[in-house]
């Protein structure tokens, strides 16, 4: 592999940029800027110079071949954070044979140097784009190899299955046991039910880490895009006496004790005959039917019928004007339960995910959903269509950690990663 550099750190003015290399040469290039870097995983506190010119007092480390996050030999520098002094190192290095790297180049190397699985690269793209606790903690379990650690397990089972089948086929004449096919269908029964529990807590995952989509409906003037404001802390929607401000669906997104949600804010739901409008409002019912739950919000606490669904959250506005009603209300002029009103959508998702498995991506649900497919009906099976039927079930395990296969998601996912990651 070339020799390749990227800033690790964001572009712009802070205070350290770090510079990170990967491939053949790292260390040896880092000394023509730095001088003899003896150890590895030491701290070196040196004068950067190139062709006899000082730039920046800097901190480098390397690390051996076969240590490092790509598996390659890798140095690093961190410079003082003006981003003049990392343009003019990005210069000298390029000056020296090293190339820019691409985004999501270094993972790329980590993968192809066997250093980290394709559902780890998968978790640590999660991982990246956090942004509330419960994202960062599903990211957490596949970077850190959970995945592939199921995958082992499923796999053994696999194994052994497999060796009692082909123990049949070879010595079909023999006197094997008669309980050896009684054995096969047990563990193949319970790999089928631990890649099943997996799959029933994919949504929940998968909820966890794209987040889930709370729409706020009800007629005209009910106080909608004055909750949205509320919510924001800020002005976004625009708030008027007059019905039907609200044309087109306005977003925020929130982090809800943990769990990322994305409130819409929607068009007054009533018959309109402004033409506008009306795109608004259809608009508003095709974004209120899709998301995951919905606020009705009226000053009667009524639902929307047809777009109620169990778990919808039915509330009352204009609280601080009868501050007697028993039942859910707010007042976005005064905050008025605003808190109650989270806490009790926060109770919700929560049940939602409570069963949520470590598989999160579409791409990691379809090979487990191939895996039981194959596994199905083994029983009505001649033994070496038994067999077959095993090891395509192997085949999509190995796919799912990306040990075969996995050329056709590799640009896709690294598309995603910034450069210097």
């Amino acid at each position: 592999m070339d020799l390749i550099f990227a800033e690790a750190t964001p572009p712009g003015r802070g205070g350290v940029s770090v510079i990170r290399l990967s491939g053949e040469g790292a260390r040896a290039t880092a000394e023509r800027l730095v001088g003899p870097l003896d150890q590895p995983r030491y701290a070196y506190f040196r004068d950067l110079k190139h062709d006899g010119e000082p730039i920046d007092q800097v901190l480098v480390t390397w690390f051996a071949q076969g240590s490092s996050f790509t598996g390659e030999e890798v140095a690093e520098l961190h410079l003082h954070g003006a981003p003049v002094i990392a343009r003019r190192v990005g210069r000298a290095l390029a000056d020296m044979g090293a190339r820019p790297a691409e985004a999501g180049e270094f993972t790329r190397r980590a993968f192809l140097n066997g250093r980290m699985d394709l559902a780890e690269i998968e978790g640590l793209g999660d991982l990246l784009a956090a942004e509330t606790e419960a994202q960062r903690k599903l990211a957490l379990q596949a970077l850190s190899g959970e995945v592939a650690k199921r995958a082992d397990a499923w796999r053994a089972l696999l194994i052994e299955a497999g060796a009692l089948v082909e123990v049949s086929v070879d010595f079909a004449d023999e006197d094997v046991p008669e309980e050896i096919p009684a054995r096969v269908f047990e563990a193949v029964a319970d790999l089928r039910g631990r890649i099943q529990a997996e799959l029933d807590g994919f949504q929940a995952a998968e909820r966890i880490r794209e987040g889930f989509e709370v729409a706020i409906i009800g007629p005209p003037n009910a106080g909608k895009s004055s909750l949205l404001n509320r919510l924001a802390r800020r002005e976004m929607a625009i708030v008027s006496e007059t019905a039907g401000t609200t044309r087109d669906v306005i977003e925020l997104r929130f982090d809800l004790k943990g769990i990322a949600v994305t409130f819409l804010d929607t068009a007054g739901l009533r018959n309109a005959e402004d033409g506008i409008e009306s795109v608004g409002i259809e608009r508003a019912r095709i974004r209120a039917q899709g998301a995951d739950l919905r606020i009705h919000l009226s000053d009667t606490a009524e639902p929307v019928s047809d777009l109620w669904a169990p778990g919808d959250v039915i509330v009352r506005g204009r609280a601080d004007q009868d501050p007697g009603y028993g039942g859910l209300s707010v007042s976005t002029r005064t905050g008025l339960g605003i808190d109650d009103l989270l806490a009790r959508l926060a109770d919700e998702l929560s049940t939602r995910i409570a069963g949520a498995g470590i598989v999160s991506h579409d791409r990691q649900r379809t090979e487990l959903v191939e895996a039981v497919r194959a596994l199905e009906g083994l029983e009505d099976l001649p033994v070496e269509l038994v067999a077959e039927s095993l090891r395509i079930a192997a085949s999509c395990l190995d796919r799912l950690v990306g040990s075969i296969g996995a050329d056709d998601y590799l640009d896709a996912i690294f598309s995603s990663f910034c450069i210097g990651k």
